[in-house]
C-alpha cells in the first residue's frame, strides 16, 4: 500500500483522481488527510509542491520517514482538517480521498479543504460510493448488490474503525453551498482484466461502482 495504495486505489481511483487534477507540474497541492503519504508521493513525482495532513500519529510517523528516504521535498503536518494550522500560500488543488467518510464532522473538514484553496482553485474528493458501500460482500454472498437503507445517516464499522453513511446529495449540496461549482462526477468501474486477479466478488465492481471521485472548482 505504501506504493501506490491498496487493490481498489490503485485500479479504481488513482488514475481517475489523477486525471481530473491535471496538469499539477509547480502546483501547490494539499493531500488532506494523507494517510501513510502514498497520495503525496504519487503527487510529487508528477511535478507538484505538496503539502500533506494527517492525524494519525502511525501513518504520520510512516509518511515522514519515507520523506527522509526519498526526498520528495514534501511537506507533512500532523494536524486535524477540521483546524488545519497555517500551511503558507494557498493551494491550486486540494485532495481529499477517501476522508470524509471517517469523519464526524465531514462538514467542517470540507470547509477547511476549501478555505485552503486559492480562488479558482480545484477540490478532489473521493469517497466509497453511498449507493454501494456494501458491494462486495453482498454480491460475494448473493450474487447481486441489496441494501436495505440509504436516506439516514448511520454508522458502517469496519476492521479499521466507523465510517458515516451519507447521501451522495449530502457532499454535494455542502459543496455547492461554499460556493463551488462541479467540474466533473466520476464513478470508475474496474476493468474485467483486474477483476480476474482481485479476489471472489470483486467482479461486482465491474457491474456497479464501489467508488464516486467529484471535482469541483472555488470561485475565482
Amino acid at each position: 500500500m505504501a506504493q501506490d495504495g491498496d487493490f481498489a486505489k490503485r485500479h479504481l481511483i488513482n488514475a481517475t483522481l489523477l486525471r481530473l487534477l491535471g496538469d499539477i507540474t509547480g502546483r501547490r497541492v494539499l493531500d488532506a488527510g494523507c494517510g501513510n503519504g502514498y497520495l503525496s508521493r504519487m503527487l510529487a513525482e508528477r511535478g507538484a509542491t505538496v503539502v500533506g495532513v494527517e492525524p494519525g500519529q502511525s501513518l504520520f510517523d510512516f509518511a515522514v520517514e519515507k520523506e527522509r528516504e526519498r526526498g520528495q521535498g514534501i511537506r507533512y503536518v500532523q494536524a486535524d482538517l477540521c483546524a488545519l494550522p497555517l500551511l503558507g500560500a494557498p493551494f491550486d488543488a486540494v485532495v481529499a480521498s477517501m476522508v470524509l467518510p471517517v469523519i464526524p464532522d465531514w462538514a467542517g473538514a470540507m470547509q477547511a479543504c476549501v478555505d485552503a484553496l486559492k480562488p479558482g482553485g480545484l477540490v478532489v474528493f473521493t469517497t466509497n460510493h453511498p449507493c454501494f458501500e456494501q458491494l462486495w460482500p453482498t454480491w460475494r454472498d448473493h450474487g447481486e448488490y441489496r441494501t436495505r437503507r440509504y436516506l439516514a445517516e448511520y454508522e458502517i464499522p469496519g476492521p479499521s474503525g466507523v465510517d458515516f453513511h451519507r447521501t451522495v446529495s449530502t457532499y454535494l449540496n455542502q459543496l455547492i453551498s461554499l460556493g463551488c461549482q462541479l467540474t466533473e462526477i466520476a464513478e470508475p468501474g474496474l476493468s474485467l482484466e483486474a477483476a480476474a486477479d482481485g479476489p471472489e466478488g470483486i467482479d461486482s465492481y465491474v457491474h456497479l461502482p464501489n467508488f464516486l471521485i467529484v471535482a469541483a472548482r472555488k470561485p475565482a
